[in-house]
């Protein structure tokens, strides 16, 4: 009784903390409490309204390791609180098996804060997982893309051989050591399909995917400087900020210019173009 009381009230609490926009659901009228209801966290767990109300209730069966795993993307729990979630339900917390996809609203909220600078989140596999509105002009509206698609990459390998950024000092040596970091992913995440499935297919069709992964090099992502023309602002120069997101595995990039120098006013200026865009 005492795990299904403990049980009953972190779902609650959770849940409380939600709203429609964090989960990707419309907001609707003004709501007498905070939070998410009982309808829309069984819709997003894809179990029925009534079996979750008896377990925010501390009523009925033990829920199953598929019911919390369920649970725990539609909560979008952290690491450590998904592994409460188990344990408080009796079961043994699973082995994280591959690159964690689910973004909390903290982070993402600490993510909109960042404007006027681009920032994007990826997972450990380099897809990208979310984004804000500054972001849009650099790596596209992905909003409709579906997320194998938007693996940053693929993006740089999809490039044709023959292209002219693969001249570029700077873009070859960023090549270089994303490959490097996926190795590193490679590795932490053995048998992972999703990782596994990204390195075999880029073994197949772009050679040099093959030659950069043959030279076994293992680095994880670091800082680095880069450079973007642009087709109104001029060429950007600015400072790709990597925030490593402990509990998740994931990573904020960030696109860091100084105040007072042309590339931070343009990103100035693009999140003022962006803020009106969205007001339209």
């Amino acid at each position: 009784m005492t795990e299904a009381t403990d049980l009953a009230a972190f779902l609650r609490a959770r849940r409380g903390e939600l709203r429609p926009r964090d989960v990707g659901l419309p907001e609707t009228a003004r709501r007498r409490t905070p939070g998410l209801r009982r309808q829309e966290v069984a819709l997003l767990a894809g179990i029925s309204v009534e079996y979750y109300v008896r377990m925010e209730q501390a009523r009925g069966p033990r829920p199953s390791a598929q019911v919390l795993g369920a649970l725990a993307r539609a909560l979008m729990l952290t690491g450590d609180e998904r592994d409460y979630l188990y344990r408080t339900a009796g079961h043994r917390t699973p082995e994280t098996v591959g690159p964690n996809r689910v973004v909390s609203s903290a982070v993402r909220t600490v993510l909109d804060s960042m404007v006027p600078l681009p920032a994007y989140i990826v997972d450990a596999g380099y897809e990208v997982l979310a984004w804000n509105r500054c972001a849009v002009p650099f790596i596209g509206d992905l909003t409709t893309m579906p997320g194998a698609e938007r693996n940053m990459v693929r993006w740089i390998f999809r490039q044709a051989a023959d292209d002219p950024r693969w001249d570029d000092a700077e873009a070859l040596s960023f090549a270089r050591s994303t490959v490097a970091d996926l190795r590193a992913t490679y590795a932490r995440y053995p048998g992972n399909p999703s990782v596994t499935g990204l390195v075999t297919e880029l073994l197949g069709t772009s050679p040099r995917f093959a030659q950069l992964w043959a030279a076994q090099d293992v680095a994880v992502r670091r800082t680095h400087r880069k450079q973007v023309p642009h087709p109104e602002l001029g060429v950007l120069d600015f400072e790709c900020q990597v925030l490593d997101i402990p509990d998740t595995d994931q990573r904020i990039i960030v696109y860091c210019a100084a105040p007072g120098t042309s590339t931070g006013e343009a990103f100035r200026r693009i999140a003022e173009a962006t803020e009106g865009a969205a007001a339209r």
